[in-house]
């Protein structure tokens, strides 16, 4: 290995030595630990420290750095208090995440890290999300995320590097080559000599970098990275290594033949630079010593610390509440000047005066731009506001959504409109373990409004006219929101921006142009979680959102008879569970309407919720009702006796004589 450098000091030399020492001695001690039954797991990274702390120490102390679970070398270069990174192994209330998550799935916006989720693939779109943040705040800086080559046979990957290279983002993606993703070998994950070579697919450059030698690491990647600042671009790295355990200590390496691991020892990383260190005079044998000693007093005093901190008392309050970021809702009231427009034009009035309000916030989606959309909701906002901000994307459901929670670590507000609300079961993984979940683990907020057009009606067929609520009001972390008419589509909207949580926002789609009202032209405010108590009544209750309050609306005007209260509950998560329980109280009887099909629906917690807050005040049996339990058909008179529409008459003339 070599590891002569002209361009490097004495000191430098020293410095690094010193980086690439402290986690090995750090594991060392955790593997004892672990043996002990003192920490429940390990991911270890011996024989590829060089990697980690090269990267880092090239990176600027205020340039983010997305590594993995055996990256433990940009976690001591980025200084963080070691009793606070063993407070967090142990699930205590000094490391990063309350007890909530395990080993290096945290972030920390004090540090500039940003940690992995065990579905791996997103974190590479995050980074392309900080990238893009700081090319719009016209920052001179680098991120870097890692991944290993199992990693790079996820989709997300190819996503990711394909957003980063169209859209010229300033991120290093390193991946590092370390033979086996568990216990698959690289000629199973992939089919070409080098992980390098992919880049050439997307027009990227890339670097081959001999991963165990610290100094080639760092000198490469400090060259790379000043050159990344000046001229923004993607570079893919690949870092040849080997993972010498197992892919957690109770895996084992019993599938690594004996000379392959041989080799690699003979390629350790720590000790033959510990030698190079000796032979080049930068330090001898008993100041190597002194600092090992330093190192390992280090360890043992943060360890006594983290060992002496009790463990964390369990709080239902607290972990109710900090599944959010708190949000004060600022009511702003609706001018009295208003426009009657179509529920469409709501949600482009209300984007445009969002987008003027927050200067930063950006729109991303396929077609948004020149073309204003598939819906043209957003015509005229690339003159009004340029491409910057209102960006066509690849299309890359997973990676956009991910891009735009990068967007949200670096302060900036997005929107994603998803063509249909059917496709966002491309970007589902992300959502629904990212965003969801980010606030809850670690504090860091997702601020991103994800638009949904969704629903049947328009002989869209089986693809494109889902209304598919229930796969994320399931989902602790995410609000959903579902207006019925333009008034409340731009307030719900607006309300959905200001809110630094992410929303998904369901558009109905055949209210798009069939729905008109009189909606106010200043910037105002719906707030979320409260529903609509449309019309009073004492006979029965029905409740209902989106295109179905049309449907209920239209079916009580034919039956005046009927003393029925209309409930439209606009927003499904969170729900406004005590306008429903108030409705019920009264009437005695409900009918909950929905034109999703029925099973796993969100009817069937509502009528729970229901039965079990309300039962003494019943007088007839719950009633939901949903359109067939079938994908939704595109001829005309199929999808009529698919949609529940056509079987409200009935179901509420047949309750109300109960």
């Amino acid at each position: 290995m070599n590891f002569d450098n002209h361009s490097l000091s004495k000191e430098q030399h020293i410095d690094l030595f010193k980086g690439i020492l402290k986690p090995r001695l750090i594991e060392e001690k955790m593997l004892v630990l672990l043996r002990q039954g003192k920490i429940s797991k390990w991911f270890s990274g011996i024989g590829q420290e060089a990697i980690a702390v090269g990267v880092t120490k090239a990176l600027k102390a205020d340039e983010y750095i997305l590594p993995m679970h055996r990256n433990l070398g940009v976690f001591t270069e980025r200084k963080i208090p070691l009793h606070r990174l063993f407070s967090q192994w142990q699930g205590k209330m000094d490391g990063f995440t309350k007890g909530r998550d395990r080993s290096f799935h945290f972030g920390t916006q004090e540090y500039k890290i940003i940690g992995m989720i065990s579905h791996l693939g997103p974190q590479l779109g995050v980074a392309d999300g900080i990238g893009l943040g700081h090319k719009l705040k016209k920052e001179k800086a680098v991120t870097a995320v890692f991944t290993g080559e199992g990693g790079t046979s996820e989709g997300d990957f190819h996503e990711a590097l394909n957003v980063a290279s169209v859209w010229q983002l300033p991120v290093l993606f390193c991946v590092e080559n370390n033979g086996y993703g568990l216990s698959t070998p690289t000629n199973e994950q992939f089919n070409c000599e080098h992980i390098a070579d992919k880049a050439l697919g997307y027009g990227m450059e890339s670097h081959i970098i001999d991963g165990n030698n610290i100094v080639e690491v760092f000198a490469q990647v400090n060259e790379i990275a000043e050159s990344v600042r000046q001229k923004p671009r993607p570079i893919l790295l690949e870092f040849k290594t080997f993972r010498r355990r197992g892919h957690e200590e109770a895996s084992g390496t019993k599938y690594v033949p004996d000379e392959l691991m041989e080799h690699w020892e003979k390629l350790d990383p720590v000790d033959n630079y510990e030698l190079f260190i000796l032979d080049s005079n930068f330090l001898n044998r008993e100041e190597i010593n002194l600092i090992k000693s330093e190192i390992k007093s280090e360890i043992d005093e943060h360890l006594k610390i983290a060992n002496e901190e009790l463990e964390i008392e369990a709080d239902e309050t607290i972990e109710l509440q900090d599944v959010y970021k708190l949000h004060e809702f600022k009511n702003q009231t609706p001018s009295s000047e208003k426009t009657e427009l179509r529920f469409i034009d709501a949600i482009s009035d209300g984007l445009k005066q969002s987008m003027e309000k927050h200067d930063d916030l950006v729109i991303m989606g396929q077609d948004v731009a020149e073309y204003g959309g598939v819906f043209k909701i957003t015509a005229g906002f690339v003159e009004k506001f340029g491409k910057e901000r209102v960006r066509n994307t690849p299309i890359c459901e997973s990676a956009i959504v991910s891009a735009a929670m990068g967007l949200s670590i670096k302060g900036i507000k997005s929107i994603v409109e998803m063509q249909f609300s059917d496709f966002v079961s491309s970007g589902f993984n992300p959502i629904v373990n990212y965003l969801a979940k980010v606030h809850y683990r670690w504090a860091q907020n997702a601020d991103v409004v994800i638009r949904m057009p969704c629903g049947a009606g328009v002989g869209a067929g089986p693809f494109h006219s889902q209304t598919n609520e229930a796969w994320f009001t399931k989902t602790p972390g995410l609000k959903v929101v579902y207006p019925s008419n333009p008034q409340e589509a731009k307030g719900l909207l607006l309300a959905s921006i200001e809110d630094p949580n992410p929303v998904l926002f369901f558009e109905h789609k055949a209210l798009y142009r069939s729905i008109r009202g009189e909606v106010s032209d200043d910037y105002f405010t719906v707030e979320l979680g409260k529903a609509n108590l449309i019309s009073e009544g004492n006979d029965l209750s029905v409740i209902t959102y989106g295109a179905s309050v049309h449907w209920a609306s239209e079916v009580l005007q034919k039956h005046p008879e009927i003393s029925a209260e209309l409930i439209d509950l606009r927003t499904l998560s969170p729900l406004d569970e005590e306008a429903i329980f108030k409705s019920v109280k009264k009437t005695g009887k409900v009918i909950i309407l929905q034109e999703d099909s029925i099973f796993g629906g969100i009817a069937s917690d509502i009528s729970a919720l229901i039965s079990e807050n309300c039962f003494e005040y019943l007088d007839a049996p719950i009633k939901r009702l949903a359109s067939l339990p079938t994908p939704i058909p595109f001829s005309k008179n199929l999808e009529e006796q698919y949609l529940s529409k056509s079987k409200f008459e009935n179901a509420l003339i047949t309750l109300n004589k109960y």
